[in-house]
């Protein structure tokens, strides 16, 4: 599939915007969308105030909600975004909060995470030989299931995609405190009696007080720049 590119900028950023569409499509059909107004307000209101400040303008994004009992969030590849409502929920629906989630899963799609992670899938490499390439990736994901899409990144890739969020946040006119509000009330919600009630998406990232001290090296260093 990807061999078909020219290995031009445009034509590779198009590819993997198809390949995301396709997966994008079936993921809806897997997951109960949240097609509220406010949600979509927000959603729309954060997500495109992001965007604008992508430096490669080939780049786009779709920002959707979906219901689910825990909070939970991921990327595809040519910018497909899904957040859940309880991460929404999370955030008090504090802008400067839903910006720094957003901007991070953006991130894995700006640092390619989000594409590799699904081409390097073995699942992905044996369902290339068996079927065409117009909506294999819907396919595919229909037989693995969305908790695929769920799985961890590598630690470097959160740690990339969190100093990218924070950027992306901060161009966009955010506070970048809000990202550490954030992970300081997850870092509480661990040391609760049930920590559980931060699904599977939190306890695949490095911990809550590693990204604080991370992001605010980050904060500081671009502070003396």
């Amino acid at each position: 599939m990807w061999a078909s590119a020219t290995g031009a900028q445009p034509d590779i950023i198009r590819l993997e915007h198809d390949a995301g569409l396709d997966l994008a499509r079936e993921a809806k059909k897997q997951l109960q969308m949240d097609d509220e107004p406010g949600t979509r307000q927000v959603l729309d209101e954060v997500g495109s105030r992001l965007a604008e400040r992508v430096t490669n303008k080939l780049r786009t994004f779709r920002f959707d909600a979906f219901h689910c009992g825990e909070p939970n969030a991921f990327a595809l590849p040519g910018g497909f975004i899904f957040i859940s409502r309880p991460i929404l929920d999370l955030c008090g629906w504090d802008e400067s909060e839903v910006a720094f989630i957003l901007g991070h899963e953006m991130g894995h799609v700006l640092h390619g995470h989000a594409v590799e992670r699904i081409m390097t899938s073995s699942a992905m490499a044996a369902a290339s030989r068996t079927a065409p390439v117009e909506g294999l990736l819907g396919a595919w994901l229909r037989n693995v299931g969305i908790r695929f899409l769920e799985t961890a990144y590598s630690r470097d890739n959160e740690v990339e995609a969190d100093k990218l969020g924070v950027r992306l946040a901060v161009a966009a006119g955010y506070d970048p405190q809000g990202a550490i509000r954030l992970l300081t009330r997850l870092a509480q919600l661990h040391r609760s009696p049930d920590p559980l009630i931060l699904g599977e998406y939190f306890s695949t990232h490095p911990s809550a007080e590693i990204r604080i001290q991370t992001i605010r090296r980050y904060l500081t260093s671009r502070h003396r720049d």
